[in-house]
Parts: structure tokens; sequence; C-alpha cells
């Protein structure tokens, strides 16, 4: 039988913050048991590190460049097509629940915007799944389940507000203890930063166990047997180098997969995989040819535990955050990364702005370390990546010997092979998604 699909995202949330990436200072047994039972996917990336762009790359299987999704505030255009209404086509029940989904024009619309949309149908969704719900995501789950029709296989798309912020203190009976946390390797060790860390981790946490009020749902009805069951960010974390940004805490992200009785409990793939490659996967999972517009490619195969012919690069851009003015780098920047499985090339388009962080920029541990940059208290490497007043055009790492991303090869006359050849692959990803910003590689003069 076709297998009924729960695709479960959480909101900005960064690989390797799951127990099962071996990390030993997070508690999420729902999750990692999930991974126990199915594939855990190590190098899954998303196509933007934000969440407007990046699930319209999850929906369509298409890049938000070929889409022309990269403004933060803009509704998916109706004649896109979607993996649920593609799934609906092929007698699946689809919904949407839990936090918004931001495909419709995401955030609070001026009523100028407003006027617009709904003067010319361009909110769409209501029209392109059998249930949308937004709000409360565990009793709209319920309350899908409650409507499934008895002879239909079903998709849903179950959005978690988790761990986006603003970060709850105290919402988890026994928090993570800050000293006692090992901090991301590029990351400044003080107090806040630590108080900080230890409330996202909580709300992975409390993430964790909504999933687990989930699965035993589905357990309990009968359902896991024959569910396809997708845990994924939606972007990077909101912390330091994180959301917002091409680093790997901006686009690499958890992907994790159960299919009984397809996929081999407790495997792991190091295969790079692109945001672009869930909706055709999931489509052929059920059976369901991919359109030719679809540029990301099924790795059903790897699910199957069948020959597979792995990705050699994917690509990643950031555009507009939020429907505010351009002030910063964090509202309003333009970059495109190429990432392979041994090197990312980022080049910054707005390379003179410096960096903004995205969501934290007035919370007190970020103030503290500005204050402490000020005073020429922080490390001088720490200070150079957070607040020189510009970045580099092109960024270029090797990401098994430099997790950090401080070592910067691009311009390094050792390493101008590697840096063409990324710069030639991302010229060409560019001018065949009809890329608006210029190429990475100009003329000759």
């Amino acid at each position: 039988p076709r297998p009924n699909i729960v695709l479960i995202l959480s909101d900005d949330h960064s690989y390797p913050h799951l127990g099962c990436y071996q990390n030993p200072d997070i508690h999420t047994p729902n999750l990692d048991g999930l991974a126990a039972a199915g594939l855990r996917c190590d190098r899954a990336y998303v196509g933007c590190p934000q969440c407007v762009p990046s699930r319209a790359t999850l929906m369509t299987g298409r890049s938000a460049v070929g889409l022309g999704m990269t403004r933060f505030t803009a509704p998916l255009p109706r004649e896109v097509v979607t993996l649920p209404e593609l799934l609906r086509e092929a007698g699946y029940f689809t919904g949407i629940a839990g936090r918004t989904f931001h495909l419709d024009g995401s955030g609070k619309q001026p009523p100028e915007s407003d006027e617009v949309l709904v003067a010319n149908g361009l909110r769409t969704f209501d029209k392109r799944v059998d249930f949308l719900r937004q709000g409360s995501m565990l009793p709209q789950f319920q309350e899908f389940l409650g409507a499934l029709p008895a002879d239909r296989p079903f998709f849903l798309w179950l959005n978690s507000s988790d761990p986006h912020r603003p970060l709850d203190d105290n919402n988890i009976p026994q928090p993570h203890d800050p000293s006692k946390l090992t901090l991301p390797v590029h990351y400044p060790d003080t107090p806040l930063v630590r108080e900080d860390f230890a409330r996202y981790y909580n709300e992975i946490n409390r993430l964790d166990g909504h999933v687990g009020e989930v699965l035993k749902s589905l357990d309990q009805r009968g359902l896991a047997g024959n569910t396809l069951v997708v845990f994924m960010g939606d972007n990077g974390s909101s912390q330091l180098r994180g959301k917002g940004t091409l680093y790997e805490f901006g686009i690499h992200v958890p992907l994790l997969l159960r299919w009984p009785q397809v996929i081999k409990a407790g495997t792991a793939t190091t295969e790079l995989l692109s945001g672009e490659d869930l909706a055709p996967t999931l489509l052929a999972a059920a059976g369901v040819a991919a359109p030719p517009t679809m540029t990301g490619r099924s790795f059903l195969p790897l699910l199957r535990g069948e020959s597979y012919t792995p990705r050699t690069e994917l690509f990643a851009e950031r555009g507009a955050h939020g429907g505010g003015l351009p002030t910063n780098s964090a509202n309003f920047d333009l970059g495109r990364a190429v990432v392979t499985p041994t090197h990312k090339l980022i080049y910054n388009a707005l390379w003179h702005l410096p960096y903004t962080p995205v969501d934290f920029g007035n919370d007190p541990f970020w103030k503290d370390l500005q204050a402490q940059h000020a005073a020429g208290k922080l490390p001088a490497e720490l200070s150079q990546v957070y607040f020189r007043p510009q970045r580099p055009m092109f960024e270029l790492y090797d990401l098994a010997a430099d997790p950090r991303e401080f070592n910067n090869l691009a311009g390094k006359p050792e390493c101008q092979a590697i840096e063409h050849d990324l710069k030639s692959r991302l010229q060409r990803w560019m001018i065949l998604e009809r890329d608006y910003l210029p190429l990475p590689i100009p003329p000759k003069r």
C-alpha cells in the first residue's frame, strides 16, 4: 500500500543539535528513537537560511531563485504546483497544521499589501490542501487524524514553533545546565552566551516531547507501520553565524526518516542532500512522478538501501528577511553558496555590509559581546569574525579541516583551482536559475 506521510518541521534548528548526532549534551529521546528506527542524514542542507524561501523550496522541489521567492513576504505563485497538490491529485488526503507555513505572504503585512494579496487572490493554500490550520501543533494534529477518510492515504505537513526565538525560560522540567554544555567551536564563551544556548537546547527538548506525542498517536491508531515520518529543520538556528547566513549553522540541518519495512533501522548517510530533493523523494515514495519543473532529485534509493548516484554539489541563496526596510544585513542581504562533499564557496554580493544577526540583535548576550568587542576584551579572532566592518566578497572553506569556517581560502594561490571550480559551478547554476545577481566570474577586461 502507498504510505501515509507525516513531515514535521522544526523552526530554526541546526545540525547537529540532536542526541542522535553524537551530541551528549542535549536530551532528545524521541527523535533519537526515530533515528534509531530509520535513516539519519548527516549532510542535509536547506536551500535558504530563512523560513519562507526554504519552505518554498521544500514544497516545490525548486530553488527559491528559480521560483522568484527570495523576497520574504512573497506568496507562492498560484501556478507553481506543490507537493501536497500532486499527492492530492493522486488520491491523498492532504493537510497543513501548526505554526504558520509562511507561503501565503508571510508575517504581518501592512494594509497596502493585504489589499493587493486579497484583491488578486494571492493567498492560495486553502485551495491547495484538504485541511489547513495555523496555530497549536498537537491539537491540530489530533483534529487532522479525526478528519481522515477511511479509504485514502494521507499527507500532513506539521509545523512546530520550536526552537524559534524568543527562547522561553523554564520551559521544560529539567532544563539544561549552561555551565555543563560544550559550546559550538565558533562560539565565544561567556555566561550570557551559555545561558542563551541552554535555552535553545531547552526548546529542542520541548519539541522532542511534542514529536513523541505525534509518534505515540500514530502508534495508538495503528498507523505507524505504514507511515513515512520525516523530521527536518526548516533552516538553521537563530544563533551565532546561523539563521540568515550561508555558514553551516545557517543551512545545515537535521533530517531523519522512518518508514517501517522499507528503511533499515539504524542506518545513516553522509551523502549531500538538498532541500530541493525532499519533494521528489516523497512523491517517489508515494508512486507519483515528479514534474519536470522540479530541479531536486529523489533520494528514495537511499531509503530503500539501493544503489544511489550521489550529489556532487548543492546550492543555497540568501535574500531579504522579514518585511522591514534594508537597514542592515539582517533585514536585507544578498548571497549565494555552493557546497560540495569537501568545500563551500560563499558569494557575498553585499560584501560591504557587516554581519548583523537575525532575530537576536537586541538580546543581552549579543549586546554583551558588542561591549566586550568595543572594550578590546573579546579574542581578536572572534572580533574579526563577528565585528569586522566588511565581509569578503568570496569565502572558501575546507569543511573537513575547518569546521569553524574561520580560515578563508579564497584568493590564496594554492587554492586557485578549487576556487575557480566552485565559482564555475555557481555560475552555471545562477545562469540556469535566471538569477538576478551579478555572476561570480565577470568577463575578462
